[in-house]
């Protein structure tokens, strides 16, 4: 009886343990030059560094290291439409409502993205730029979204809101590595994301995750929380603006006439 009960014991027991994950072999170590970027009023960009290592207690496998780092923008709504040209006119005819749009991406890597990469951890971990698009709210009215989400891609990284930096990660001896990410001067306030990705032979084996903080400070902040929380106030205010701007240079036109 005492051996048979120590049987299924161990029966127990093994499925158990063998459920547990195992720890990775290589981890992700990382830090960031600045965890806060404050907008005023002559904000033009700025660089974030991003460095780390990569801690092993094992020798360096052979096959290869790659690195990715991403830097993502609050989410919000948006409405993607398609004109067209009708009856001399231009219309809407087609619409697509996604939920969940960042207001900027970018992604950096040590070599060309599709090589490193595999689709399957694409679509798992959400990597690529077109992916960053997270969902559509309701119904569409149309029968393919795809035109739509790419039309949402091409405008934004027009604008430098989205970005693939191929090569822009810098891997010494498979251990350290450090990439410079360029922050635009349209950037919006709120919390953004950095993500780091540790890969080998296409395959995600750690990842890493560090906040930054953007905010408006000072006369930018000041004009921004009245906008938001005192509408009506703010709108009087940039009329009598405009209409101390108009006066001002009807001023200057009549007194360039009498000379």
């Amino acid at each position: 009886m005492i051996l048979r009960a120590f049987i299924m014991l161990m029966a127990i027991a093994l499925p158990l343990g063998a459920q547990e994950p195992a720890e990775p072999a290589e981890t992700i170590v990382a830090g960031l030059s600045r965890e806060d970027v404050d907008i005023t009023t002559s904000f033009d960009g700025s660089d974030i560094i991003i460095y780390g290592a990569i801690k092993r207690e094992q020798p360096i496998p052979t096959s290869g290291l790659d690195v990715i780092v991403t830097v993502e923008g609050p989410a919000r709504s948006v409405t993607v439409r398609h004109k067209e040209r009708r009856f001399g006119i231009w219309m809407n005819t087609g619409k697509v409502s996604v939920a969940a749009a960042p207001n900027f991406y970018v992604v950096a890597t040590t070599g060309p993205l599709d090589q490193i990469l595999d689709r399957d951890q694409d679509n798992r971990f959400r990597i690529s730029v077109p992916l960053a698009i997270r969902a559509f709210a309701g119904v569409s009215d149309v029968d393919d979204v795809v035109p739509y989400t790419e039309a949402l891609v091409r405008l934004r990284e027009s604008h430098d809101q989205y970005r693939l930096d191929n090569g822009a990660v810098v891997l010494a001896e498979q251990t350290l590595f450090r990439a410079d990410v360029r922050l635009p001067a349209n950037l919006t306030e709120g919390l953004y994301a950095t993500r780091i990705f540790l890969l080998r032979e296409g395959k995600v084996i750690d990842t890493f995750r560090a906040p930054i903080e953007v905010r408006k400070v000072g006369l930018e902040r000041w004009l921004y929380r009245l906008a938001w929380e005192q509408p009506f106030v703010y709108g009087l205010m940039s009329l009598a603006l405009a209409m101390a701007a108009g006066w001002a240079a009807s001023a200057a036109f009549r007194a360039l006439q009498r000379r």
